[in-house]
């Protein structure tokens, strides 16, 4: 499955206009990184995928609709999955996108 391209253009207005801003396809989306490190991504699955401090997964995982992330059967702290239904507005969406955005910002800057 594509990612989807209309929530690919939504997430891109959110972070415009954040510094060392990418793009690059990577785990079959549409990935938005900040000094190269990924901070969001329209997912290839559906939803975003988001990249939050690992110390905060579990606590978003309790509260909200997020699941953690698996990849080759192992749950990736740090690495949250959002389905579509959580992502309806403007506000939704926003929330997660900042989240991602907060942590890319605090990792070092890559290369």
């Amino acid at each position: 499955m594509a990612y989807d391209e209309a929530l690919a253009e939504r997430i891109r207005e959110l972070v415009g206009g954040e510094r060392a801003l990418t793009e690059k396809k990577m785990f079959g989306g549409l990935a938005f990184l900040i000094g190269g490190n990924m901070a969001v991504a329209a997912s290839g699955q559906g939803g975003v995928l988001v990249r939050v401090d690992p110390a905060e997964s579990d606590r978003l995982v309790a509260t909200t609709n997020a699941r953690l992330m698996e990849m080759r059967g192992r749950s990736m702290q740090g690495w949250l999955r959002v389905g579509p239904e959580e992502l309806r507005t403007k506000r939704q969406l926003a929330r997660w996108v900042r989240l991602g955005v907060t942590y890319a910002r605090s990792l070092p800057a890559k290369g």
